[in-house]
C-alpha cells in the first residue's frame, strides 16, 4: 500500500507532467493524467480530482487559440453531442463498480493508439458529415464521461474529414470543456465531490494551468513525429500497467 503522502506527491507530479504535455502540443491533459493517476487511485477518484484543472486548462487553450470563426464555428455541433454523451457516461461512472473502469481505460488507450488504422475503414464519414458528427460526438462524450478520454472518437473523425491542426486543437478543447462541465454538474448533484477530493482538485487547478502556460512556449518547437512517437510509447506503457494491475486484482 502506498502511503497517502506519496500518493499526493505522485498525483501532483503526474498531473503537472500531463499539463506540460498539453501546453506543448495543445491536447492531452486528461488522456495522460487519468491513466497515470489511475495507477495509484481508482479511476473514479482520478476523474474526480481532474475535473477542475481540466476545465481551466481547456478554457485557457480556447481563449488563447482565437480564430473561432474558422476553427470552432464549423464544428460546434460536435461539442453539443458531446454534452449528451458526457451526461450518460457520467451517470455510468457514478453507478458502475469502480473496478470496471481500469480495464476499460486501458482498452480506450489501445483504441486511441490504433485510431489512425481504424479510421481508414470509416469511408462513410465524409459522405454523411451530420450523421458522423452525431455519432462520434456522442461517443466522445460517453468516453469522456466514463474514463475521461475523449480523443479516440475525435481523432478518427478529424482524420476522415481532414480537419486542420489549428481547428483540431480548438475543437478538441471545446469538446473537453463542455463535456467536463457536464460531468462536473452531474457529480455535484450526486454528491461525489467530497471535501478531500475537492481540496486535491483545487490544488491541481492552481498548479497545472501554470505549468501548461509555461510549456506553451514549446508548442511550435517540437517536431510532430517526435511527439507522436514518444506519446504513443507512453500511452502503450500506461495501458500495459493498467491491464497488469487489473489482472493482479
Amino acid at each position: 500500500m502506498i502511503p497517502p503522502c506519496l500518493t499526493v506527491v505522485f498525483c501532483a507530479l503526474a498531473a503537472g507532467f500531463a499539463a506540460g504535455v498539453h501546453g506543448a502540443v495543445g491536447i492531452g491533459f486528461p488522456m495522460v493524467a487519468t491513466p497515470l493517476l489511475a495507477m495509484v487511485l481508482d479511476v473514479k477518484t482520478a476523474v474526480l480530482v481532474l475535473v477542475l484543472p481540466t476545465v481551466l486548462i481547456n478554457t485557457i487553450n480556447i481563449l488563447k487559440g482565437g480564430n473561432w470563426k474558422n476553427s470552432i464555428a464549423p464544428y460546434w455541433p460536435l461539442a453539443l453531442y458531446g454534452i449528451a454523451g458526457s451526461f450518460l457516461g457520467t451517470q455510468a461512472l457514478v453507478t458502475a463498480p469502480a473496478e470496471f473502469f481500469r480495464p476499460l481505460l486501458a482498452c480506450i488507450l489501445i483504441l486511441y493508439l490504433n485510431a489512425e488504422r481504424l479510421g481508414v475503414g470509416f469511408s462513410w464519414i465524409p459522405a454523411h458529415p451530420k450523421m458522423a458528427t452525431a455519432f462520434f460526438g456522442t461517443a466522445a462524450g460517453l468516453l469522456g464521461g466514463t474514463v475521461n478520454v475523449m480523443l479516440p472518437a475525435l481523432v478518427i473523425l478529424s482524420l476522415e474529414i481532414k480537419m486542420d491542426k489549428t481547428a483540431m486543437i480548438q475543437v478538441f478543447n471545446l469538446c473537453f470543456l463542455t463535456g467536463k462541465l457536464t460531468q462536473a454538474a452531474v457529480l455535484l448533484t450526486t454528491g461525489h465531490f467530497t471535501a478531500k477530493i475537492l481540496q486535491t482538485s483545487l490544488v491541481l487547478a492552481l498548479v497545472c494551468p501554470l505549468i501548461m502556460i509555461l510549456a506553451m512556449g514549446f508548442r511550435n518547437r517540437i517536431r510532430g513525429k517526435t511527439h507522436r512517437k514518444w506519446m504513443r510509447r507512453l500511452l502503450a506503457l500506461m495501458s500495459g500497467v493498467l491491464l497488469i494491475q487489473t489482472l493482479m486484482g
